[in-house]
């Protein structure tokens, strides 16, 4: 099911998996991407075909209008290297049946529809309120077309019965510490409710969303143009990746041909984007086992790349370069020759300061076997990114997926196996390399040329992959009459922050903010 592949080999596999009507039903996306629409007598076997499978659960999103047989639509976004499968199924009755026992991936989206749309899922494991908290009125459901984006009213009193009942661990010996969602410091809200006897945690549950944004109401009604800023505004550190995929989309539903330049451009703009998110985390791993030594020099580097890209782009977070049709600016050859040395600096001055850590007993000892996310874990909740590659995991977009030119410009790290801090820091230790030897090629072959075409926006719906800095980035845009009529986007956060859950029981409480920062996950990718 590559977009090369003959459609008859794309039917046979589809008729294997969803029986002999499916393929006259389905329809090939822009992207690549194949739809099939799923009566609901089959709808329970087609699931079962997909695990069997080993297909991922990668998405599940509602949407309204999608298909004239019903209001609402359920989209089930499946992967595999070889494509992307999408499950169309229509909710007649505002009612679903769960499959969050056989794809774990689904619980938080299914509680996400719910209270989005109205949509209940028979069967669930899970009903608990996801992005809407408890002083939202019950039948709120910000997602339906009726509702129009604006203040809403909220209970101020909630009672005590209806506040939100995180998961009871009794035991002798078993106490409880609340963590958040304030915190000290500038980060943003995120509750940790972990169950602990003596010091060792035994359970960790979190609650996200305490600043949910409505990210996908708001870019409802917007030209697709204006459309890239509330793209960027997903999450500050990551807004050349989900503009990229944002723009991506909308291109594709259009069939506008970036420019080959642009797409030098853009790819060298999101390895800038990796290189200061992994140098962050690498810094914030060494402050919190007090290596400040070690940390300082991280800490310095990811200034200095931040201020390269202001130089570069005029915005330390290289907003506002990206646009639909390519790049919304060149930039010169001499800023590129600079750049080129820039990094060739960067790279002797990040290795010294690697070594120092590597040789450090103390540092070892912290990270080795701490906070280990186990292989099978991966695939059933869908775990991608450095967080994965350090537990054996294959998984990256720009290889499994290729988009822009990294068909021609393939990463080259290589994933390790112990899945703890200690391999999540040499990853990305590896990566940020990587993405420099990247940025120094794409430099030194970038062509000559246009950086942006003009070519119009269309009416229709594409789905978009990127490899973000954390991994997998999902976006789904639909175009109705020149407007975003359904913008989904769903950040590797959303996923990984389960692998947290996972990785921190067995540890004391103190290794917590380590294993927290060795993954970094964003908490507003995952409160849009």
């Amino acid at each position: 099911m590559t977009p090369s592949s003959h459609e008859d080999t794309a039917s046979r596999a589809i008729r294997e998996i969803l029986g002999d009507e499916a393929p006259g039903r389905a329809a090939r996306g822009p992207g690549g991407e194949w739809y099939v629409p799923v009566e609901e007598s089959g709808f329970d076997r087609a699931i079962r075909e997909l695990a069997a499978r080993k297909f991922v659960l990668i998405s599940l999103f509602g949407t309204e209008g999608f298909a004239q047989e019903s209001r609402f639509s359920l989209l089930y976004v499946f992967e595999r290297k070889e494509g992307i499968l999408v499950l169309v199924r229509a909710v007649a009755d505002g009612r679903a049946t769960s499959i969050a026992t056989i794809f774990p991936s689904a619980s938080w989206p299914e509680r996400e529809c719910r209270d989005g749309f109205g949509i209940e899922f028979a069967g669930a494991f899970d009903t608990r309120r996801l992005l809407l908290h408890e002083p939202y009125q019950k039948d709120f459901h910000p997602l339906k077309k009726e509702f129009a984006n604006a203040p809403v009213a909220t209970n101020d009193d909630v009672p005590a019965a209806e506040e939100y009942q995180f998961r009871a661990m009794t035991g002798e010996g078993v106490y409880q510490v609340a963590v958040g969602p304030v915190h000290a410091g500038i980060i943003e809200p995120g509750h940790f409710r972990f169950s602990v006897i003596g010091e060792t945690v035994f359970n960790l549950e979190i609650r996200m969303f305490y600043t949910h944004r409505g990210i996908e109401k708001l870019a409802e009604g917007k030209l697709p143009g204006d459309c890239v800023k509330v793209a960027e505004a997903v999450s500050g550190d990551e807004s050349v990746a989900n503009a990229v995929a944002f723009c991506m989309a909308v291109e594709r539903i259009s069939g506008i041909t970036v420019p080959d330049r642009a797409w030098f451009i853009r790819t060298i703009l999101a390895e800038l984007e990796r290189c200061c998110s992994h140098l962050g985390d690498q810094a914030g791993m060494l402050t919190d086992v007090a290596f400040a030594l070690g940390a300082s020099q991280f800490s310095v580097l990811r200034e200095e790349v931040f201020r390269k890209n202001a130089e570069l782009t005029g915005s330390r977070f290289l907003r506002g370069m990206t646009c639909i049709g390519g790049v919304t600016r060149d930039i010169p050859k001499d800023r590129l020759a600079d750049l080129a040395e820039f990094v060739g600096q960067l790279k002797k001055r990040f290795r010294v300061g690697l070594s120092i850590v590597l040789s450090t007993p103390s540092v070892i000892d912290r990270f080795s076997t701490t906070g280990v996310v186990k292989r099978e874990l991966l695939r059933p909740l869908n775990i991608t990114g450095p967080v994965a590659r350090a537990s054996g995991g294959r998984i990256d977009v720009r290889l499994d997926h290729p988009y822009g030119v990294y068909d021609r410009f393939v990463p080259s790290h290589t994933p390790l196996d112990d899945g703890d801090v200690l391999a999540r820091f040499t990853v990305k230790a590896q990566e940020f390399l990587d993405s420099l030897d990247l940025i120094e090629r794409l430099i030194a072959a970038i062509p000559e040329g246009a950086v942006l075409s003009t070519e119009p926006v269309r009416d229709g719906y594409a789905l978009a992959l990127v490899e973000s800095a954390r991994g997998q980035n999902l976006c789904w845009v639909k175009i109705k009459d020149g407007k975003i009529d359904r913008y989904k986007v769903r950040t590797a956060s959303y996923c990984n922050w389960l692998a947290i859950e996972h990785a921190v029981p067995g540890n004391i409480l103190a290794d917590f903010p380590v294993i927290n920062k060795s993954m970094n996950l964003s908490y507003a990718g995952t409160d849009m």
